[in-house]
């Protein structure tokens, strides 16, 4: 070939591959959403009945705790072995820190209600998490609020007085901790939307659960009792569920819009009425069921709310970026 013949431009190496984000895409399937969200809701109600029986068969709520981190890990070993030593890597480890230290004291919270009052009370008080939520990215992040989330604030918590009933022998101690639980979970859930930017939900499960293990193992060393055979049914049950359910859930999230999932976060108090009555004989009364819904509608009102604001920031971002 002559020499001055021009020749191809060589079209070098091929550019590197994007790394693969491990964070689930979220797609517009409500059936399946309703679907995972039902079956999570389900799973968490168990979860809670076997919580209560292993206290009322006599172990600490503060072993029950550690027992039931050492038992979600052993369900979660899978995970590693499939994914890896990247699985154990983060750049947020200091919103982990922090995640870990609130969870800690609200899960000890949610053991120690339960070990008192009835399952459905306890589940129906955890309604309460999303209003604390939202006040603590008021606090937290910043967050501007008007005049209609303030309102359905105010009315979620009309909706824990009519539950707690403050002054009629309604409140003691195992309220307190499920209210608690409640405000803890709520702040749980504002580092989740900032962790949820930099890691996958199963990393996320994962590592708050291996986080845990050594600062939960401390408290339960001063209430030890090594548990019979008996016990190990139901601390096994209390770590599949806990882990299953949490997949169901992120697949439900995963499946479609958060406010969507929110609407159906309420099956879990007649799972808990049904396991309540069947395991302890436990009888909900009329007052729970109306504080129960009218806290749900104040929840769900707000999670639809702070939904369609996040849409309309999208769109608008786009808006600007596209003149």
């Amino acid at each position: 070939m002559p020499e001055n013949q021009s020749q191809k431009p060589s079209a070098g190496p091929p550019p590197p591959a994007r790394p693969r984000d491990p964070r689930p895409l979220v797609r517009d399937d409500p059936i399946r959403a309703v679907l995972w969200i039902t079956a999570a809701m389900a799973l968490f109600a168990v979860l809670a009945a076997c919580s209560r029986k292993a206290a009322l068969m006599g172990m600490h709520p503060l072993q029950v705790v550690f027992l039931r981190n050492v038992s979600a890990t052993l369900f979660l070993m899978p995970m590693l072995m499939w994914r890896g030593r990247a699985l154990l890597r983060s750049n947020a480890i200091h919103l982990y820190g922090v995640r870990v230290g609130i969870s800690i004291f609200s899960m000890t919270a949610w053991f120690y209600a339960l070990a008192l009052i009835p399952v459905a009370e306890v589940t129906a008080i955890g309604f309460l998490a999303p209003l604390f939520g939202t006040l603590g990215a008021i606090v937290f992040l910043g967050e501007k609020v008007r005049i209609r989330r303030w309102t359905a604030l105010i009315v979620g918590f009309i909706g824990a007085m009519i539950i707690l009933r403050p002054g009629a022998d309604g409140f003691g101690l195992g309220q307190a901790c499920a209210v608690f639980n409640a405000m803890s979970s709520g702040l749980v859930t504002v580092l989740l939307k900032q962790l949820s930017g930099e890691d996958d939900s199963g990393k996320i499960v994962f590592l708050t659960t291996i986080l845990m293990l050594p600062p939960t193992l401390i408290p339960a060393l001063f209430v030890w009792q090594t548990p019979g055979w008996e016990y190990l049914p139901v601390i096994l049950t209390i770590g599949f569920t806990a882990v299953l359910g949490h997949y169901c859930l992120m697949r439900g999230f995963a499946s479609t819009e958060a406010s969507l999932v929110m609407t159906f976060d309420f099956s879990r108090l007649p799972f808990a009425v049904l396991i309540g009555w069947w395991m302890f004989g436990e009888v909900t009364d009329i007052w729970t069921w109306v504080g129960a819904t009218v806290i749900f509608i104040s929840a769900a009102y707000i999670t639809r709310r702070e939904a369609k604001l996040r849409s309309q920031a999208r769109l608008a971002k786009i808006a600007k970026k596209s003149e």
